[in-house]
């Protein structure tokens, strides 16, 4: 069985990259709107987050206002190690 396009882009370095994209109203620019971008790209140059942003500024109307990037080596969930015992929930 192949591996999945996922597993490939990860064993070549890429991470989920999340991006919060700030932005600027066409026609009512003192109105901010998100819009959130997502793909797996290269930390810590993001070459594919870099390449999206210069479309958005070049064919986009809505000015940037600012992004906020999260990607697996800025954020990791925390490791749980699995141990003999008793775990109780309250």
């Amino acid at each position: 069985m192949p591996a999945s396009p996922a597993l490939i882009r990860t064993a070549e370095g890429y991470g989920l990259t999340t991006a919060q994209i700030i932005y600027r109203v066409p026609d009512h620019r003192q109105f901010l709107q998100e819009f959130i971008w997502q793909e797996f790209d290269l930390f810590p140059d993001f070459p594919s987050l870099q390449k999206f942003l210069s479309f958005w500024a070049r064919e986009i109307e809505g000015p940037l206002h600012s992004v906020r990037v999260a990607h697996a080596l800025l954020v990791q969930p925390a490791d749980l190690e699995v141990r003999d015992g008793v775990f109780r929930l309250h």
